[in-house]
């Protein structure tokens, strides 16, 4: 069944058919492709005779300063994994996760000595060769400062956006300008801080959709809409439908 967790998954399928669906969008599982899968979304998995690696850590070990786990932000690794489910993956560096992913696998079930640090040590290698394929999308060190602006206004979205509906509510946080912030966000993501948090108020409407039981009512006032037509409005205006339309469609 479609369902959540509170962890980060790195889906990597060595071979093997089915699909993977993300926030009620459909992927074609295919040979050597590596899908990731962050908290929060809505998501189910398919295969058929598929081979490859579930590879599950939880979100802090991505923002706890570690320098392997960095790269996943330096290199816009982690928003060209977001953004773009389904990554091919090179046959050099799929040699190389499979190695890893035996050697995880073993050490996960063993149970020996410092099997965890080990454990964490090849989940830091995986990621490493996970970012020198895109090697040449990593930013300049000047740029970091702005990656880790990025970073902490996409995680204080994930936090506020059922009460913050305004840049410079998150602005204000961060303490820069609400016009700086959209110039960096935009920068390093290709949209505004506003558009982010517009799509991210707008994707928990539509997973609550789901639920046949939830009344539009109960949405807008769970989202921090007391009036439903302003809600409705704001619903459109973002997704070019209203919501009752995008509800008879699912």
């Amino acid at each position: 069944m479609p369902h959540r967790h509170p962890q980060v998954e790195i889906i990597w399928v060595r071979s093997g058919n089915g699909s993977l669906d993300i926030d009620m969008k459909r992927y074609k599982l295919g040979n050597n492709m590596l899908y990731c899968i962050v908290p929060g979304q809505l998501h189910q998995l398919e295969i058929e005779n598929a081979e490859g690696y579930i590879i599950s850590f939880p979100e802090k070990l991505l923002n706890s300063g570690s320098d392997d786990f960095e790269l996943m932000y330096r290199s816009g690794l982690f928003h060209l994994l977001m953004s773009s489910p389904g990554v091919q993956v090179e046959q050099e560096t799929a040699d190389e996760f499979n190695e890893i992913g035996k050697r995880l696998h073993r050490e996960l079930h063993c149970g020996y000595l410092l099997s965890i640090e080990i454990i964490k040590r090849y989940t830091s290698i995986f990621l490493i060769y996970l970012a020198r394929q895109f090697e040449g999308s990593i930013q300049q060190t000047t740029q970091n400062r702005n990656v880790s602006l990025v970073k902490n206004f996409i995680s204080l979205v994930e936090k506020k956006y059922t009460s913050w509906k305004l840049v410079k509510n998150y602005a204000g946080e961060l303490s820069v300008t609400p016009n700086y912030l959209n110039e960096v966000v935009k920068k390093i993501s290709g949209y505004p801080a506003g558009h982010h948090i517009r799509q991210r108020i707008v994707l928990e409407a539509k997973r609550q959709a789901a639920c046949p039981n939830t009344s539009m009512k109960e949405i807008a006032y769970h989202l921090g809409f007391d009036d439903i037509a302003h809600f409705s409005k704001f619903f459109k205006s973002v997704y070019g439908k209203n919501f009752t339309d995008f509800r008879k469609e699912r």
